[in-house]
């Protein structure tokens, strides 16, 4: 028997976000039409070429995003993000991820610097 085509778009085993979720879901529609790169560009520069490696830029400002639209604290939105497919695809995941996100101060520190900076 001939095999199946496999999407293309398939990432690994499991099927993507884009396969499973509704995309009329607010938070899809807003993650595709939020212009990330802006972000990237912007907060680039903040971060330091010396130690420990950062977190991907866009996973920081969708916690920042979900925290203050969800009014959350910064423990219940990283919990929140693990149960939550449509928060793991708002933050740029292609498919379900398990495993260490963020420490909660870590989004204290990133939103203590974007007060600093004047970009709150």
């Amino acid at each position: 028997m001939v095999p199946k085509q496999v999407s293309q778009s398939q990432l690994s085993f499991y099927s993507t976000f884009e396969e499973q979720l509704s995309h009329r879901h607010p938070l899809y529609i807003l993650a595709n039409q939020i212009r990330w790169n802006v972000f990237e560009e912007a907060f680039t520069p903040l971060y330091s070429e010396e130690g420990r490696p950062g977190k991907p830029i866009r996973l920081m400002v969708s916690l920042l995003m979900l925290k203050h639209v969800r009014n959350l604290s910064d423990e219940s939105v990283v919990e929140q993000w693990f149960e939550n497919i449509y928060y793991q695809y708002f933050s740029g995941e292609k498919t379900y991820a398990c495993g260490a996100l963020v420490r909660q101060a870590s989004l204290f520190i990133l939103g203590t610097a974007l007060v600093h900076q004047g970009l709150n």
